[in-house]
């Protein structure tokens, strides 16, 4: 299933909110039950982030070929990646 440019709008407004924190990855895999989130450290990712924020990055994953893989394309994402850049040691 392919992210719409509304459902894109909506996980902006909550990756943008300046109170984001750790409770969003449950919030958003509520809103969102139809796309597959996985959460990582943004150091875990090595592809450039489809879009960046100040305290998390998302990924689009494409499973429609034999493999997983990072897209930069809405229409072929099936997933996202929720990599988190607050890393603490």
């Amino acid at each position: 299933m392919a992210l719409d440019a509304d459902e894109l709008n909506e996980i902006d407004r909550v990756l943008s909110d300046p109170g984001v924190g750790a409770g969003v990855f449950a919030e958003l895999r509520r809103r969102f039950p139809h796309l597959s989130w996985t959460k990582c450290d943004a150091n875990d990712v090595s592809e450039m982030p489809f879009r960046s924020y100040p305290r998390y990055e998302i990924h689009l994953v494409d499973r429609s070929d034999h493999c997983l893989q990072i897209t930069s394309d809405p229409l072929r994402a099936s997933g996202l990646v929720l990599a988190d850049r607050n890393v603490t040691s």
